[in-house]
């Protein structure tokens, strides 16, 4: 069973960092990118990071969103099967629930497996 679970979530102060967790089971995870999304209330999805397979001529390449690029960092450990959002000097704008998902490239179309999200809450 194909399983992604986000975690680490939480409340914490403008300029605060928090570290996303994307735990996943059931799959190949080395072989799959992780992408990072986001959905603040009354937005749309936006996706924030995305880590590709370290697999092959991929190599574990990370792209950011431009709203974030400098502040959060995309990370996974295979060994784990987890990946990881490392968020930076966050901003309340940044507050949204956190969602990872997997597919085979970060250029997918990301109809695959997706977590059940987590929320961050940048408040003072």
């Amino acid at each position: 069973q194909v399983q992604l679970v986000e975690s680490g979530g939480g409340l914490v102060q403008p300029g605060g960092s928090l570290r996303l967790s994307c735990a996943a089971s059931g799959f190949a995870f080395d072989y799959y990118a992780i992408g990072w999304f986001r959905q603040a209330p009354g937005k749309e999805r936006e996706a924030v990071s995305c880590i590709s397979s370290s697999d092959g001529s991929s190599d574990g390449s990370t792209y950011y969103a431009d709203s974030v690029k400098g502040r959060f960092t995309v990370s996974r450990d295979d060994a784990k099967s987890t990946a990881y959002l490392q968020m930076g000097s966050l901003k309340p704008e940044d507050t949204a629930v956190y969602y990872c998902a997997a597919d085979a490239s970060c250029t997918a179309v990301w109809d695959g497996a997706w977590g059940q999200g987590t929320q961050v809450t940048v408040s003072s």
